[in-house]
């Protein structure tokens, strides 16, 4: 079925659909990764963002149980120049197309990825619609403008209630962690249940007096959709946890530290997004190769004075990636220590983020 995206500008690609054949209006964006669509469809962090997938051929090894990111996927599309139907891979359990037709993910297939992605890199992120074929692209634009920006990511992502996830390891040896849930990829809570934590999850809104009585040896605060300032609340519950306990951030969570701090967050001009962004560690000089997901940065001229320290940088474009106050115990990195999809340079952090918190039950 032949089916089109009609972009904010005017432009339209006419391709083939798959997946579910709903019209959505999102954020059109790009992912460089070569593999980890199954994780990239079920990140929370693309909530109400369609995906351009730079890699030509998509779905050849189907998908499976094991490897979402995310109990229920709240992306809205994903767009690919080659679809495949039929994978070939011994962990495959199902094809892409029926994941996407069952989370309602709306796809696109059969057009020039290599230009819609360069349209984005010139001009920068911007809205667009999948819709059927014969819509114009008057029809479309009018769609646009009738649908207004959600501001409503995050609550829409996170947590309903208080969970628990047990690590596995020696029972002797464990660090209760109370995790702020913004959207959460499940990889970062197997990574803390492999460091040797167990995890309480809340919701976002979870005031601080609540996440107290946890008496965590930590807390972590996740990656999550959307503009940071969206979620200020989130910011002055972190207010009243700064250096009371050891805490670690990621992605939004980087964000959000930096607001508590009175830092300030911008909108990169189309985001970064992919398994092999280098960034540049500060600290020791080392290079690591990342997985990053984010469309907004740190302003690193508001850091002075705020008692933040920067860690990290992207080498790519001299973007903030990592922040740290040693004295409150804190620290944040922009991009995906538990990468999935992606390397594992960064897996430190959590055993940073371990010698944090036994630094502070020894203190």
């Amino acid at each position: 079925m032949k089916r089109k995206l009609i972009l904010e500008n005017g432009q339209q690609f006419i391709g083939t659909g798959f997946g579910c054949d709903e019209t959505k209006v999102c954020e059109v964006v790009f992912n460089t990764s070569m593999a980890g669509y199954q994780e990239i469809i079920s990140d929370p962090s693309y909530t109400y963002q369609t995906v351009v997938m730079t890699y030509p051929l998509i779905g050849n090894y189907g998908t499976n149980d094991e490897d979402y990111e995310s109990k229920r996927p709240t992306i809205s599309g994903l767009i690919v120049r080659e679809y495949n139907d039929f994978p070939s891979n011994f962990r495959n359990e199902k094809p892409l197309g029926e994941v996407m037709k069952e989370f309602k993910i709306t796809g696109l297939a059969g057009i020039d990825t290599r230009k819609l992605t360069k349209i984005i890199r010139d001009v920068g992120t911007m809205r667009g619609v999948i819709t059927d074929e014969d819509i114009t692209v008057e029809e479309g634009l009018n769609i646009l403008k009738a649908t207004p920006e959600k501001k409503d990511a995050v609550s829409t992502v996170t947590s309903k209630e208080i969970w628990q996830s047990p690590h596995k390891g020696n029972p002797e040896n464990v660090y209760k962690v109370v995790a702020i849930d913004c959207g959460m990829k499940l990889n970062i809570v197997n990574s803390l249940n492999e460091a040797g934590c167990d995890v309480v999850i809340v919701p976002f809104d979870t005031p601080a007096d609540v996440i107290e009585t946890f008496a965590p040896d930590g807390v972590f605060i996740s990656n999550g959709p959307g503009n940071p300032t969206d979620v200020m609340n989130v910011v002055e519950n972190l207010k009243m946890l700064l250096g009371k306990y050891p805490v670690f951030g990621i992605c939004l969570g980087h964000q959000l530290i930096s607001l508590a701090y009175g830092a300030k967050t911008y909108k990169l001009k189309f985001g970064h997004r992919g398994g092999n962004h280098p960034v540049k560690n500060l600290e020791t000089g080392l290079v690591e190769i990342t997985s990053q997901n984010h469309s907004y940065a740190v302003d690193p001229d508001s850091i002075p004075g705020t008692g933040l320290t920067i860690t990290h940088i992207n080498l790519l474009d001299q973007t903030v990636e990592g922040v740290r106050n040693k004295e409150d115990m804190v620290f944040s990195v922009q991009y995906h220590p538990e990468s999935a999809p992606g390397p594992e340079d960064s897996k430190y952090l959590f055993s940073e983020f371990l010698t944090m918190m036994e630094g502070n039950k020894n203190a």
